[in-house]
Parts: structure tokens; C-alpha cells; sequence
């Protein structure tokens, strides 16, 4: 009980503003352009759409979102703490009202056709699963889940010996497949494929950001050279790490170094400039955390 207090006490008004949005966003993408033209979503989202098609009118989506989600958002409360599972069920009952007041409320016609895509299946399982994609991502940037998916996957992925993105994705295989099935078409399911993969791309932009930086690793017998002038140059700091060769048995350093993807041309200049010799490998950073120490600066 103490670890669940502790946890909501960490909640923070700014991040439910922007859950707000998050949840208004997905809600839009959605009922605009997904539910329209019988295009399925991912995860209990597009569950959700597909039993709203088989069952009678008054089991709306809205209503399947709640039911299918809070439950699993509940069961997942010791795993995931209470923060996550307030933010995430905030973002459900917004997304949820959102597309009640979308579908039944306000003047506008969903009935048929997306209002502004008409029935073009391409356009809307593209413009679907970016702009819903991009309101899951902004709920992960800001402690939650949209999906209660996300949070059987992360408890039952290590039990069943896959990942978490082999869990998500097996899910909605099988439910793509069952849509088919039920709706007598593969056209459908098979658009719906494209409104996952444009989905799953705005969330890595959404959450690791559109310019994702660049770790650099540089083997080089002239350490203090090459990292002075990477750190003249991009007048930011560098870290020496003492290694030995495996082969060579001697005494090597390696130059951690972090750019973003403008500037691997010139810092590859300037490595080789120095140390024509010198190993260089690349790889991508998903996020970056940095604070200052008490009386320091910290380096870039």
C-alpha cells in the first residue's frame, strides 16, 4: 500500500494535459478515419472496432474500449505501478469520450465514409495509423499506455519466452486473420496491415524523436588528438575508455561520442584526418538522459 502512495504521489498535472490530447488525438484518427470504412487498428483498439461491427448498436466502440481495457490496465497495477495505471486509464476514458462525442455527438458524418478521406482505403490507413500512432506515442512519452495489449505483453512476453514486440505483433496477426474471416474479405485486414506499420512509426517518432542521435565508438592510437578536435569542432565532450586489443594484446582507447546524423560526415573527416587508421562504428541512440552535478556543468 505504501509503494502504490508513494507511486501516485509522482503524478503530475502536465502529464495528464497531455495525456488529454494523446487520448483526443487517437479518439480522431480513429472514428475520422479507421472505424468509417471498417479498417481495424492494432491491439484492443482494433478489438474493439471489430466487435462494435457484430454486435448490436448499443455496444458502441467507446464502450468496448472501456470494457476490454480497464480491466487489463487493473490487472497489470502491480507490474506496472500506479502511476502508469492511472495515466493509462485517464487516457482510455479520454479516448473513449472522444469517440462517443465524434461518432454520436457532434454534426459530423462517420456513418459511411471518413469525412475527409472518403472511402480511398489507402489514405485512410495511412492518415489512421499515423495520427493514432502519434497519440499512442505521446501517451508512452508521458507514463501511460493507450493499449492494454502493451501491458499483457510486458508481463506474459518473458513467461511465453518472446519479446514484447513478437507478443504485440503475434495479437494482431491472429486478429487481422479473425477479421478476415468474419468479414468474408481479406482487403480489409490487409489495409489494416499498412494502418499498423504507419502507426508503429509515428510512435518511434513520437517517442524517440524525427533527428534519433548517433553513438560513435573510435579506436584510435591518437586519443587525445582526435578527441580534442571532435570536441573543438562540435564544442561538446567526449569519453575516453582505456581498452586492450584481443588480438594485439596493447593497450588501446576508445572515444565515446555522441552526433546527430548531420554530423557523421565531418566527424568522420576529422577522425581519419588525424588517424587514417582509426575504427570507427555507428549506432543509433533511442533517447538521451543528462543532468549537471552540483557545481558542474554537463557535457552535451
Amino acid at each position: 500500500m505504501k509503494r502504490i502512495v508513494n507511486d501516485l504521489r509522482t503524478l503530475r498535472w502536465q502529464n495528464f494535459i497531455m495525456l488529454f490530447i494523446a487520448g483526443c488525438i487517437n479518439a480522431f484518427g480513429v472514428t475520422v478515419f479507421l472505424a468509417p470504412v471498417k479498417l481495424y487498428d492494432s491491439g484492443i483498439s482494433g478489438t474493439s472496432i471489430l466487435l462494435s461491427q457484430i454486435t448490436p448498436d448499443y455496444l458502441t466502440l467507446s464502450v468496448f474500449l472501456i470494457i476490454l481495457n480497464v480491466p487489463l490496465f487493473i490487472f497489470g497495477l502491480k507490474r506496472q505501478g500506479a502511476a502508469f495505471t492511472v495515466y493509462s486509464l485517464f487516457t482510455v476514458m479520454v479516448y473513449s469520450m472522444g469517440a462517443w462525442l465524434i461518432t454520436d455527438v457532434l454534426p459530423i458524418d462517420v456513418s459511411m465514409a471518413s469525412p475527409l478521406a472518403g472511402e480511398d482505403l489507402l489514405l485512410c490507413a495511412l492518415f489512421g495509423g499515423i495520427i493514432s500512432g502519434v497519440g499512442s506515442g505521446l501517451t508512452i512519452r508521458y507514463g501511460g499506455a493507450i493499449d492494454g495489449v502493451e501491458v499483457m505483453a510486458v508481463i506474459f512476453a518473458k513467461k511465453l519466452n518472446v519479446t514484447v514486440g513478437t507478443f504485440v505483433m503475434a495479437y494482431n496477426v491472429v486478429l487481422y486473420v479473425v477479421c478476415g474471416f468474419v468479414r468474408g474479405s481479406w482487403i480489409l485486414p490487409l489495409y489494416s496491415i499498412v494502418t499498423y506499420i504507419a502507426g508503429l512509426k509515428a510512435v518511434d517518432f513520437v517517442v524517440e524523436g524525427f533527428d534519433r542521435s548517433k553513438e560513435v565508438m573510435i579506436i584510435t592510437d591518437k586519443p587525445e588528438e582526435v578527441s580534442q578536435a571532435l570536441m573543438e569542432e562540435f564544442e561538446c565532450g567526449t569519453t575516453l575508455i582505456g581498452a586492450v586489443g584481443g588480438y594485439s594484446n596493447a593497450e588501446k582507447t576508445i572515444i565515446y561520442f555522441v552526433v546527430n546524423r548531420f554530423q557523421i560526415s565531418k566527424m568522420r573527416g576529422i577522425v581519419h584526418g588525424i588517424d587514417p587508421a582509426a575504427y570507427v562504428t555507428i549506432s543509433e541512440v533511442a533517447d538521451i538522459f543528462k543532468g549537471n552535478a552540483p557545481g558542474k556543468m554537463s557535457e552535451k
